[in-house]
């Protein structure tokens, strides 16, 4: 075990995880706080107050040049031609088969692009990338920065008012999925809006130099709005709770696009792209299986792995699931038969070589509360 810790990376923000008392964990070859107190404590204040994340081991690769454009369109499932500067989309990379390389998400900057990717893929994302670019198609260049820029992310409902006190940025005119660069406490950040929490909150990439810093002030000045240091743990429980795939868990290279209920971001209208035929061929013929969401009615907690049952027969697995600190209910995200999914259809959870009642639901399971309308 001391081998394997002594081979992982670690963020900027190591010896601060340390200095909170925080428990270490391996997670996609970094050593991660998974919480520093309760976990349970962690997501609730993330949905009362503001949670305070360091997501320093996310890739980000920048694409340049002068067919920048071009050659995103035709990495990428979506269509970053629609984007505005300073606007972002949830977007895939798949292989020609229409899997899942990674899911990421896709800025426009002043540079040209900006894709942020999950740290278990970097190395696949930049090995497929500059395997495209050396065809010689396209005019563009890349540049993996992971290891030069720190990501700090304050989540929810009082994270505007975190950092509106620490910026000059006008953050009402932030809309969500977007990005401005400005400062934060007196730091260059690129300041964006995207959140895999299900509930408001910002991106704040920086310099790695600068990233102790940059936590410190945003620590200090969340005490009196109750903010809370926050891990992988709870991050996992909140993004669960807001139906938003894990990539290992809801989505890989053996599951396409409109399996996961993400068809949506494909756009195969705007032109060749990889794994372009591919999904438009699941498209046309409908997708075999299907992601659920799946609520216990019996006493029992779905976990990552678990067969799911239907009519005593074998329907699929869970791929997450988890007592919700929001809700709670008992609930799971799976995969089934298409044909086999509709809310309201009921389902059974083997845990421990029992089974246990559970009923579809809607996916998300929770939705953050919108402010009333002015009156």
């Amino acid at each position: 075990m001391s081998e394997v810790v002594a081979q992982l990376r670690r963020t900027p923000l190591h010896d601060v995880h340390a200095e909170l008392g925080a428990r270490m964990v391996p997670f996609a070859g970094y050593e991660m706080p998974v919480q520093y107190r309760s976990i349970i404590d962690e997501h609730r204040t993330v949905r009362s107050a503001v949670g305070l994340f360091d997501l320093s081991h996310m890739g980000e690769v920048a694409i340049s040049g002068a067919e920048a454009l071009a050659f995103a369109r035709y990495a990428v499932v979506s269509d970053p031609g629609a984007l505005e500067p300073g606007q972002a989309q949830y977007s895939m990379l798949c292989t020609d088969l229409g899997g899942i390389i990674d899911d990421l998400i896709l800025y426009r900057t002043d540079e040209g692009y900006l894709i942020v990717c999950n740290a278990s893929n970097r190395d696949a994302v930049v090995e497929h990338l500059g395997r495209l670019l050396s065809r010689g198609d396209f005019d563009a260049a890349l540049d993996d920065r992971s290891d030069r820029t720190a990501l700090i992310a304050p989540q929810g409902p009082r994270a505007a008012e975190l950092v509106a006190g620490l910026t000059g940025l006008d953050l009402e005119q932030l809309g969500n999925y977007r990005s401005l660069p400005g400062r934060v406490a007196g730091i260059d950040c690129l300041v964006a809006r995207t959140g895999y929490t299900g509930e408001d909150g910002f991106e704040l990439f920086c310099d790695a130099r600068r990233a102790e810093r940059l936590w410190r002030a945003l620590y200090d000045a969340g005490q009196p709005l109750g903010l809370q240091p926050c891990g992988l743990g709870s991050r996992d429980t909140l993004r669960l709770e807001a139906g938003m795939p894990l990539y290992g868990n809801e989505l890989d290279r053996e599951t396409n696009p409109f399996e996961a209920n993400l068809g949506r971001v494909v756009k195969l209208e705007k032109g060749e792209f990889v794994g372009r035929r591919a999904l438009q061929q699941v498209q046309q013929e409908g997708p075999r299986r299907k992601l659920i969401g799946l609520a216990m009615r019996d006493n029992a907690i779905p976990r990552h792995g678990y067969a799911v049952r239907a009519d005593g027969e074998e329907m699929g697995l869970v791929t997450s699931g988890t007592a919700s600190p929001t809700l709670g209910e008992k609930i799971a995200m799976a995969y089934v038969p298409a044909e086999r999914a509709g809310v309201g259809n009921r389902f059974e959870v083997v845990v421990r070589e029992r089974s246990y009642a559970a009923e579809q639901v809607k996916l998300p399971f929770y939705r953050r509360p919108r402010a009333a309308p002015a009156a």
